[in-house]
């Protein structure tokens, strides 16, 4: 007799702008079947690869079912199980005695966006704020670009996808639409076929090529300078808004006279575009009705990655495009911030300031020996840094001390796992209940379980409960169910209640998607209420072209996402893993002959850090530059190392984010 199924909603909580929708099928208490709504509003059934087979991964026969502890040496991936009381026990017993000899600070924890949803990702800082363990600037992803979209923009939202149904222009910069924004393909698609031109700025022609008519590759890092000539070839053809920025922007008179130094000419050797190039989609851009910019995370994750978002974001105001449907940018601020955050990470609970340390510098902070007090303990959820953050040879060193004491929450063998002192075992998405805003849409979704957790997995809500208990942090905020926690956190949003109307909270109660009622431009959400071009308050009061220091390594280091994985997710299927390939590195035609190397030759990329071996991929790169797709596993790389070993520990001018694609390397054949 077949067991009866049911259809339950949910969402996906993977760091995506689109948090699609999902239908999970279930029979008894296992998850036989994903696939996506029909009825949310954006996603409309339509899901990735990865998530159209979910339940590969919930099922998974390496899925951590139990606590376990080490038993080999940090590295190995050696343990053995343990009950939930002796984990929790060793845990508390640690920390207490680190606390007493050298305060709560030593105690670290280091999360990010392996789960997006708002008490999942964010419910553990309050336990951190009521311990007082040091804080983690959290800015491994896009906050340079944030922080330029903000010295600008302030609080202001950009377009939503769905409204380049109205664009008449099309220029997507940076982003690898097919690995990072699929929902908005069959936009760009039908809009190509109404005869509206896409236009892609890249450095290498990347899978999003094939949604363009044109691709104009770059120097990494020369975007801001590309974007200002544009703007000196609006003014000089008489193409700029001038009533637009008369009636909606602080400082043009003072910034536009700056414009004379960023002719095509003057910045063509920079950018790597023929000035008549530069020129040709300046006019075509300020020309067009409703021209529109979809920007992509990678050009922010450099030294000079703020401004250069500052003055890409800032050009839809020169032509006046914000003044028209279908107009202006997408990328930078498209969602707003419906739940109150404070309600979850409780600032309130900090009893005195503490510390701050860069999710981007874990290697540096691990090795510093005048940190005090030292960081004795990690404690990791929803992040993997042996494969996400940069210095990983290093990093690789710190985490096999004995005299860090490390605790992992985790649903598989991550590589940080693997030099864990204690494994707590993880649930998926599926299996607890939750908030999830979206940050490239205007919706909301909450989920509820579909499933019980199999095994002793716990969720990051229910761990974090388990271990303010046995710490004794007693305050009721930890008493709440992750049920209780949902309707406590939804009922203390108060902008929340702005954005829905009493059919929208019944929709939302039901667990599927709703759309939020916002106010976009040409409403801006500054002090002054007008695009603040001049921001006094800032170092740069202006924006300009930031040069950065040359690097001494002749090649400019590129890392680009994968469409069948996401970040270093997913990792534990092997259909995916086979179908993305081995870390390869694609370079120029003219650099690969410059070296000896041929498409597929086994190769080694360079820096001061490190040597990471990998297969060249010879072909329609921007000379000077390589590039590397996706995230690998050190523990499966050959060598051990990823390109993530050759990333070093600065930060961005403005919002303390990666510099992800700002490092220097070389590149020689394996052997020589």
């Amino acid at each position: 007799m077949h067991e009866e199924t049911a259809i339950r909603r949910s969402a996906c909580p993977y760091d995506c702008p689109d948090t699609c929708g999902l239908l999970i099928e279930v029979a008894g208490d296992k998850v036989i079947g994903v696939r996506g709504d029909s009825e949310h509003p954006v996603t409309r059934g339509f899901v990735c690869r990865k998530m159209n087979s979910y339940e590969r991964s919930i099922n998974h026969p390496n899925r951590i079912l139990h606590p376990m502890k080490r038993v080999g040496q940090k590295g190995e991936g050696r343990f053995e199980r343990i009950a939930w009381d002796e984990a929790l026990t060793t845990i508390a017993s640690r920390w207490k005695t680190i606390i007493a000899e050298d305060g709560a600070e030593a105690i670290l924890p280091y999360s990010y966006s392996g789960v997006m949803s708002a008490i999942g990702r964010h419910g553990g800082i309050a336990f951190f704020n009521k311990l007082g363990g040091s804080a983690l600037i959290r800015t491994l992803c896009s906050s340079g670009k944030g922080a330029g979209w903000a010295s600008l923009m302030g609080s202001s939202v950009d377009l939503d996808p769905r409204e380049m149904a109205l664009s008449t222009f099309i220029i997507i910069w940076g982003s690898d639409v097919p690995a990072t924004r699929i929902h908005s393909m069959p936009v760009i698609q039908a809009a190509r076929k109404r005869g509206v031109p896409v236009v892609l700025i890249e450095t290498y022609a990347s899978p999003a090529s094939a949604l363009a008519d044109e691709t104009l590759l770059v120097n990494p890092g020369s975007d801001g300078a590309l974007a200002l000539a544009m703007m000196q070839v609006l003014v000089a053809e008489g193409l700029a808004d001038r009533d637009f920025l008369a009636a909606h922007t602080v400082g043009w008179d003072q910034f536009e006279p700056t414009l004379a130094d960023y002719t095509p000419e003057a910045v063509s050797e920079l950018v790597g575009l023929p000035a008549d190039r530069i020129r040709d989609l300046a006019i075509r851009y300020g020309k067009a009705a409703a021209p529109v910019i979809l920007f992509g995370s990678g050009p922010s994750r450099r030294r000079n990655g703020a401004m250069n978002c500052r003055c890409v974001a800032l050009l839809p105001a020169v032509a006046g495009a914000w003044a028209k449907p279908g107009g202006g940018t997408i990328g930078f601020g498209s969602a707003p911030s419906p739940v109150n955050g404070a309600t979850i990470t409780r600032p309130d609970f900090l009893e005195r300031p503490v510390r701050s340390i860069n999710v981007n510098c874990l290697a540096a902070v691990l090795s510093n020996p005048d940190l005090a007090p030292p960081i004795r303990s990690l404690y990791v959820y929803g992040s993997n840094p042996a494969a996400v953050v940069g210095n990983q040879r290093s990093l690789l060193e710190q985490l096999a001390r004995d005299d860090l004491f490390t605790v992992v929450h985790e649903r598989f063998m991550t590589d940080t796992a693997r030099y864990a002192d204690i494994i707590l075992p993880a649930t998926f998405s599926v299996e607890q209940a939750d908030i999830h805003t979206c940050y490239g849409y205007r919706t909301l979704m909450v989920s509820r379980a579909a499933v019980p957790p199999p095994g002793e997995c716990r969720s990051n809500w229910n761990t974090f409960r388990a271990l303010a208990g046995v710490l004794g942090l007693d305050d009721p905020y930890f008493l709440r169910t992750e049920e209780e926690m949902v309707e406590h956190v939804l009922e203390n949003s108060p902008a929340l209640q702005t954005m829905l109307d009493d059919a929208g909270w019944a929709t939302l109660r039901e667990g599927k998607g709703v759309d939020l009622r916002v106010e976009a431009p040409p409403v801006f959400k500054t002090a002054s209420g007008k695009i603040e071009i001049l921001n006094p308050s800032l170092a740069e009061p202006l924006p300009r072209y930031l040069p950065v220091e040359e690097d001494k390594y002749p090649l400019r280091l590129v890392a680009a996402p994968s469409a069948y994985t996401l970040n270093s997710t997913f990792t534990e299927r092997e259909d995916l893993v086979a179908a993305r390939g081995p870390q390869t590195l694609r370079m120029s035609e003219k650099d690969a002959v410059a070296r000896g190397i041929r498409d597929g030759d086994e190769i080694v990329c360079f820096n001061e850090l490190a040597e990471v071996r990998c297969i060249a991929r010879v072909g329609e790169v921007m000379p000077g530059t390589v590039v590397t797709v996706g995230v690998f596993s050190a523990a499966a790389a050959p060598g051990g190392l990823t390109a993530n070993a050759l990333v070093r520990e600065r930060i961005s001018d403005m919002g303390e984010a990666t510099t992800l694609n700002d490092n220097g390397v070389e590149v020689r054949l394996a052997g020589n």
